[in-house]
């Protein structure tokens, strides 16, 4: 009877400690990043029949008749911290991606490098997967795509709130952000693993239903439609492609230096372990000598 007393407190503090969301990080970027208005910093770029802005809030939906939108940054970053405060939708959205990302796919159409924020789609009481992607020249059109995905379902419901959604890529290091949060730290080991051209970026939703959920065994199910992604509190500061070797984009720690603090470490470390759900480094049959970073 004890041991079942105390299993219980165990598991009650665990599942506890779990809702409460990770530790404070201690150091907030987004705070160091002014808010952007949508056309101060992005332009429609498909779609603009699907896209909408509301007192700042910008909507882009899709739908069977005309598929998607999507918009882009009026300029181009050689590095930089890119963030936006997304609500996703509830319900049915299997085969859906709504996302953020930096690319330069129009400039490099056959070997283009990205880093990816992108929602995956699911099916009614089952969270959404949140997947961080880097890849450098590689087009995927032509199968040579070489993904690093790392894959979480979050601590909390992203379809009931706005949260705050960011990349931070400079010289050293990729990281990514959720409210200020470090869920993923990506660093420079080699110029073959690490992206170098400048990329703009972008936000999208369109219909991936032949990989989105569950690697595909749910499509989108265009009853739902139309399916909406919301954005607000554009957060862009970068170097441009031309600058400086001198300019830096906003640390990514209260150091101002390249990796973490002790605190952010830790605070990434209670969302690896608790809602981590895939990592390539992690899959066994990845090809390892594609991946040296792994």
């Amino acid at each position: 009877m004890a041991l079942l007393l105390s299993l219980a407190i165990i598991f009650l503090f665990t599942s506890s400690n779990n809702a409460q969301g990770p530790p404070s990080p201690g150091y907030y970027p987004s705070t160091k990043v002014g808010s952007l208005g949508f056309y101060q910093g992005f332009r429609n770029l498909w779609g603009p029949e699907h896209q909408s802005l509301d007192q700042g809030t910008l909507s882009i939906w899709l739908d069977k008749a005309h598929g998607g939108s999507g918009f882009k940054s009026l300029k181009s970053y050689g590095s930089g911290y890119i963030g936006a405060s997304i609500k996703l939708q509830p319900g049915y959205t299997a085969g859906v991606i709504t996302c953020l990302y930096l690319s330069n796919i129009e400039q490099h159409p056959n070997d283009h490098d990205e880093i990816d924020i992108e929602f995956l789609g699911t099916t009614p009481g089952k969270p959404y997967t949140l997947q961080t992607n880097v890849y450098m020249k590689g087009s995927g059109d032509g199968g040579n795509i070489i993904g690093r995905e790392v894959r979480f379902n979050l601590w909390f419901d992203p379809t009931q709130d706005f949260h705050h959604y960011a990349i931070l890529w400079n010289p050293s290091e990729i990281i990514f952000f959720v409210d200020d949060v470090p869920i993923r730290h990506y660093p420079r080991k080699s110029d073959a693993t690490f992206p170098e051209r400048a990329m703009y970026v972008y936000g999208s939703i369109w219909d991936a239903s032949s990989w989105a959920t569950e690697n595909g065994k749910y499509k989108a199910d265009y009853r739902y439609q139309p399916f909406i992604g919301k954005y607000k509190d554009f957060k862009v500061s970068g170097c441009a492609a031309n600058a400086y070797a001198a300019c830096w984009p906003i640390p990514g720690s209260p150091t101002g230096s390249t990796g973490l603090s002790n605190q952010q470490i830790a605070a990434m470390g209670w969302v690896q372990e608790n809602h981590k759900v895939y990592d390539y480094c992690q899959n066994p049959n990845r090809d390892r000598t594609q991946t040296p970073e792994c």
